[in-house]
């Protein structure tokens, strides 16, 4: 069993493969937007939103995510929090490669 150093340290080597992830699925013309610090924090906030909604404790095996709303949260959130200024449309980009790194992972 692992110790809790060693599961920091796995945590954080799987966000820094699906931030890359993220960065990688991104069209080339909004990857510039965002700093590695803005994505680990959108990734924080999506999966904020999801917990908050009750999207994950859903019975249902599959459930309908509306990407732009979770877009639109999340980048309120972020000028709430005070981490900065999103266009919801280029987070959507973010959100759904998120959602795809998600899904590759269960499988």
């Amino acid at each position: 069993m692992p110790t809790l150093e060693e599961e920091l340290r796995l945590d954080e080597e799987e966000a820094r493969r699906e931030a890359e992830y993220i960065r990688e699925q991104l069209p080339l013309e909004i990857k510039a937007h965002f700093s590695d610090s803005d994505l680990f924090y959108l990734m924080d906030a999506i999966v904020d939103y999801y917990y908050e909604s009750g999207i994950l404790e859903s019975d249902d095996e599959e459930v309908d995510i509306d990407l732009q709303q979770v877009a639109d949260a999340i980048t309120k959130s972020a000028l709430k929090d005070k981490v900065g200024h999103f266009d919801p449309q280029e987070v959507f980009f973010v959100v759904q490669a998120d959602l795809d790194f998600q899904l590759k992972s269960e499988e």
